[in-house]
């Protein structure tokens, strides 16, 4: 390496401000490439937290979207849900009242046991629907699924 050539010129043969000159022309250019350098891993990270941060609204957005269309289906069975509730009672308590009475007069059978049998027979079909609704609210998750399913399968790409 001592007898390198440069230009042309072995080093000996050349005045030392030549080689001053060459030496700061080399520090310019390294200088130069290393703030290209730098600027390049400074867009890519300023690239990366960018495109992390759409990546975190968007998940907000979806989440927001979620709870808002599952709020909507909540809402409209409810609506439904009262409703028939309503509807259904008024029909039970006329229908109780007849059946009470079909089993008093057909059958001659007092009518506190009339209303004692309806009564038992009301209790065993409330419970049977009782236990059925529990077993569906059982059977679902009422949190976002697709959201969070979403943001784990982004968390752990990150993380790769």
């Amino acid at each position: 390496m001592d007898n390198q050539v440069t230009d042309g010129c072995k080093p000996e043969d050349k005045k030392p401000e030549e080689i001053e000159r060459e030496m700061e022309h080399t520090r310019d250019s390294i200088t130069q490439k290393v703030a290209a350098l730098e600027q390049t891993v400074t867009e890519l990270v300023s690239g990366i937290i960018t495109d992390a941060q759409q990546l975190l609204r968007q998940q907000i957005d979806m989440l927001k979207s979620e709870f808002h269309e599952d709020l909507r289906r909540t809402k409209r069975a409810t609506e439904y849900g009262g409703l028939g509730i309503v509807l259904m009672t008024v029909g039970a308590l006329g229908l109780v009242t007849a059946v009470a009475y079909f089993l008093h007069e057909h059958y001659q059978i007092s009518m506190w046991a009339s209303w004692g049998i309806i009564g038992g027979v009301f209790l065993a079909v409330g419970v049977a629907l009782g236990i059925a609704a529990r077993n569906l609210f059982e059977s679902f998750n009422p949190l976002p699924d697709k959201t969070f399913n979403a943001l784990q399968e982004n968390l752990s790409w990150t993380t790769k």
